[in-house]
């Protein structure tokens, strides 16, 4: 079949097929007998997203997020787990939070605002929204699409948004049945737009070789190119620790990425947040530090210089912090007193060889680090549709900025999630 394009309105192309008419263009002298209708237009392109047709992107959400279904549960999970699933309740304060193994997870806002895109300009209310009302792009993949297209985004890497609390499970087989859960309805939410909605796994790290043969089902049945992990410790481990070798070992046979994203109020041990009471500041010292502690322990603790061919993304914590980290870290690799890493390479070699990191489009160190690490070492992302995310306007927002080169914008608003995801 061959497919040539016939005319483009902003956001929903027309097609012609070999072997049909089009209907008249304006200038057309036709009558219109024997031409398509608008609704056979629809399916026509409708059918056109099933071909394997090349895509280029130029424009990719490296963090967006979904809405789970409150009924995930009840539809996905092994029966042997559904009664001990995760639950949404109503807390005695009026506000919907997540039960777990007996333990109720949630911001004191609660989880109705998790789905507020629009809440950080405030022209959404969070603070009396329910879940359900959440973006509906979030739950239905078919809304989400013309919400991409209205930034000319080309394609979005989804994480979870309910699914952040999973590493507060302790039971390993309770986790691993809501991560095979989560991922195939993941797969189902993903599968009508397959070359611009990549869902992201979530992986049960309460146990090695649970996680591992979750990758692996991931990878080979599902066809996902990467893997999302807390950067808090599980089972009081973190990432270098020589139980997660196996793992890493699998990272690199099957060639996935691994995305370390921060969740709020997560139910895992969170440096800092003991110290301050309001959400803000919680907020900003949980998401930057503990992606700085993941960063200590792939790049200082041997990780990426053990596993040459891992790739490590840092999301949602900010961009700016990674100069100063590299920089401290090479300072003590060049210092004989202080070197006791074992590495081969200087941290910021690793870095350059084996991470990415996300920045937030208002960032005003951007332009900075793209200098310092490269624009292909950048990652950018909606955080679509959470309160906090940028929605709509998020590409322009780098696309504006007068002192990126043409170049630099290219790799920071696609180059960087090609290099990460390992997407062509």
């Amino acid at each position: 079949m061959v497919v040539s394009l016939m005319r483009a309105t902003p956001g929903y192309p027309v097609w012609s097929v070999l072997g049909t008419r089009v209907r008249p263009q304006a200038n057309d002298v036709e009558t219109g007998r024997g031409y398509r209708s608008w609704a056979e237009d629809r399916i026509v392109l409708r059918n056109l997203r099933r071909l394997p047709m090349a895509r280029t992107y130029n424009v990719i959400d490296a963090d967006g997020h979904i809405l789970e279904p409150v009924d995930i549960w009840e539809k996905y999970i092994d029966p042997a787990y559904r009664e001990r699933a995760p639950r949404m309740i109503v807390d005695t304060d009026g506000k919907e939070r997540l039960l777990v193994e007996g333990k109720v997870l949630g911001s004191p806002k609660g989880l109705g605002l998790i789905g507020g895109i629009g809440a950080r300009q405030g022209t959404i209310d969070d603070v009396t929204m329910k879940y359900v009302e959440g973006r509906p792009g979030g739950f239905d993949p078919h809304a989400r699409i013309p919400d991409m297209d209205l930034d000319g985004i080309d394609a979005a890497f989804l994480y979870p948004s309910l699914g952040l609390f999973s590493g507060a499970v302790q039971d390993p087989g309770l986790a691993a049945a809501m991560c095979r859960a989560y991922n195939r309805w993941l797969a189902d939410y993903c599968k009508p737009y397959p070359d611009r909605l990549f869902g992201v796994a979530m992986l049960p790290m309460q146990s090695i070789p649970m996680a591992i043969e979750e990758m692996r089902f991931a990878r080979k049945e599902l066809g996902m190119r990467g893997g999302f992990l807390r950067p808090n410790p599980y089972n009081n481990r973190m990432l270098h620790h020589p139980d997660y070798t196996p793992f890493w070992n699998e990272v690199e046979e099957l060639d996935f990425s691994i995305g370390l994203h921060e969740g709020a109020s997560g139910g895992m041990p969170q440096v800092g947040v003991d110290r301050f009471a309001n959400r803000g500041a919680r907020h900003i010292i949980s998401h930057t530090m503990e992606m700085m502690l993941a960063a200590m322990s792939v790049i200082w603790e041997g990780v990426c210089d053990r596993h040459p061919k891992v790739r490590v993304g840092f999301l949602e914590s900010g961009g700016g912090w990674i100069a100063p980290w590299l920089d401290r870290m090479d300072r003590h690799f060049d210092d004989q007193g202080f070197n006791d890493s074992g590495l081969t390479m200087r941290p910021s070699e690793l870095f350059q060889r084996n991470c990415w990191i996300s920045f937030e489009p208002v960032e005003g160190s951007l332009s900075v680090l793209a200098d310092y690490i490269g624009p292909h070492k950048i990652l950018w992302a909606t955080d679509y549709p959470h309160p906090d995310g940028f929605f709509p306007g998020a590409p322009k927002l780098i696309a504006d900025r007068p002192e990126l080169s043409a170049e630099t914008k290219r790799q920071i608003l696609a180059g960087g999630a090609k290099g990460f995801y390992g997407l062509k």
